[in-house]
């Protein structure tokens, strides 16, 4: 019975490590906050604009493209993982389809950067 008791040792100390961690980070802020915040840092900020304009005034629309770049890298990435899993099963074909997919995304990205879409005047 002492020897199923100490095999589950690991467990209870990785449940105990990460119990210490979790206490920590949620004690540390109230200890080491700053106590005087001042207006502009409590005001809403989202997209690079002000919570409290008009609705309708015109807003920059690159802050729409980075994100697609963001979704769209991600995405590839995400593809990446299962590829490289099963990359000997699939063989050369899978390879080259991969190639073609990382090219056309790379052909996108250079075509955006050459436009300025990643500027931010």
């Amino acid at each position: 019975m002492d020897a199923l008791l100490y095999s589950y040792m690991p467990v209870v100390i990785f449940m105990g490590v990460a119990l210490l961690i979790g206490v920590a980070l949620i004690v540390t802020p109230f200890i080491v906050a700053y106590r005087n915040p001042d207006p502009e840092k409590l005001s809403a900020y989202e997209c690079g604009f002000n919570a409290f304009d008009d609705a309708r005034m015109k807003f920059d629309v690159r802050f729409y493209l980075v994100s697609i770049l963001f979704i769209i890298f991600d995405l590839e990435v995400a593809f990446l993982f299962p590829w490289a899993v099963s990359f000997g099963a699939i063989g050369w074909v899978g390879f080259w389809s991969m190639m073609a997919f990382l090219g056309v995304l790379t052909i996108g990205f250079i075509y955006e950067w050459k436009k300025g879409a990643l500027e931010w005047d």
